[in-house]
């Protein structure tokens, strides 16, 4: 668990991950982020808030669409949370995802009033101030420094997921699954889901804003994947979701990237540093 000043940035905490070494989709759990520990959270009243909120998140979440916001409390006591699992992620995983994401809260941010947890299949967040509706900048991306891609797909990866970064707003789900062919090189899978309480076009800055900030680190490697509290983005070599219908993409229309982030590479992993 990591502290961090809610007022200066957020700091996300990622596990070490090689994702080159899997060939099937793990949910692994990808990072935390925990708020200081605040002794008020021992009082019952907040107790009880949080218990029924994180059982209506765990109960409701998977049977609507794997998404679900709700608050509990009222004034100075409420507390304002949310889950969403990956788009072809099924509802029996949804669940398990969730109540593993519940568990890890319970377990690493028991005295923290402001929570996000991301697993592959799910992410789980909740505050007692206000997020609904609000893009958050913070990302993290992971990456296997060793997995390079062949340079000739390279440029075609990136222009493919910027595809997808255009495709997923638009969507009903705000979400979108692709694959590239790249010939003798195989085929390239791509994916790019937004949090479903931001608006349509929050949603394609927070895909557009991901792709500029983490461009350098991501580039040319065969896999990758960037979370955050507002987008999530996943690309491999390998086909790591579900059997969901996708159409093949060449990658051909191009995307002009804009915006400001400050990154700092650490490992295999990228933090991310928003005021």
């Amino acid at each position: 668990m990591v502290d961090f000043d809610l007022q200066t940035s957020i700091l996300f905490l990622v596990f070490m991950l090689s994702l080159g070494m899997f060939r099937a989709d793990t949910n692994l759990n990808s990072g935390l982020q925990c708020s200081d520990a605040d002794n008020s959270t021992s009082e019952s009243s907040f107790r009880v808030n949080l218990d029924n909120l994180l059982g209506l998140l765990t109960e409701k979440g998977p049977s609507s669409n794997g998404f679900f916001k709700t608050t509990v409390g009222r004034k100075s006591g409420k507390i304002y949370g949310l889950m969403q699992c990956r788009g072809d992620v099924s509802a029996e995983n949804c669940a398990n995802c969730t109540r593993e994401s519940v568990a890890v809260a319970l377990r690493d941010c028991l005295k923290s009033k402001e929570v996000q947890v991301w697993f592959t299949w799910c992410f789980l967040r909740y505050s007692n101030e206000h997020f609904f509706g609000v893009w958050d900048q913070s990302s993290a991306a992971i990456v296997n420094e060793t997995n390079f891609d062949n340079a000739s797909v390279i440029s075609r990866g990136i222009v493919f997921m910027s595809e997808v970064a255009i495709t997923a707003p638009k969507q009903p789900l705000m979400f979108h699954a692709a694959v590239l062919d790249a010939g003798q090189f195989g085929k390239r899978y791509g994916m790019a889901q937004c949090t479903r309480d931001i608006s349509r076009t929050d949603c394609s800055r927070c895909l557009d804003t991901q792709l500029m900030t983490f461009r350098t680190t991501i580039g040319n490697k065969r896999g990758w994947e960037v979370y955050g509290s507002s987008c999530s983005m996943w690309y491999h070599d390998y086909q790591f979701y579900s059997n969901i219908s996708i159409t093949a993409n060449d990658g051909d229309r191009r995307l002009s990237l804009h915006g400001v982030a400050i990154s700092i590479t650490m490992g295999v992993l990228l933090f991310l540093f928003v005021p």
